[in-house]
């Protein structure tokens, strides 16, 4: 069963910081891009950055460009998202998932994990 676990979410000031963990189980991560997403009360859900599963290409959202960081490190099976100078509009649960393809729409891609929650917040 392939499965996707996040962690590292947290209560954190404006200015901040947090890395977000995305382990998988079931599968191996290499032959997949995988994107983080966050869904934020009221709102839908929006794509925040992505890394393929080749050539280490990376996707980032608007709003989070030169904040945000997204890594891989297949011998663990694990992809990060290194979150800095956090604001409040940041605060959401955010997902990772897998897909074939890099991108940021969510219905590229499946095998969402549970979310974790950021709330940015003095």
């Amino acid at each position: 069963q392939l499965q996707l676990v996040e962690s590292g979410g947290g209560l954190v000031q404006p200015g901040g910081s947090l890395r977000l963990s995305c382990a998988a189980s079931g599968f191996t991560l290499d032959y997949y891009a995988i994107g983080w997403f966050r869904q934020a009360p009221g709102k839908e859900r929006e794509g925040v950055s992505c890394i393929s599963s080749s050539d280490g290409s990376t996707y980032y959202a608007d709003s989070v460009k030169g904040r945000f960081t997204i890594s891989r490190d297949n011998a663990k099976n694990t992809v990060y998202l290194q979150m800095n100078s956090l604001k409040p509009e940041d605060t959401a649960v955010y997902y990772c998932a897998a897909s074939g393809f890099l991108g940021l729409h969510p219905g590229l891609f499946g095998s969402w994990g549970q979310g974790t929650q950021v709330t940015v917040s003095s």
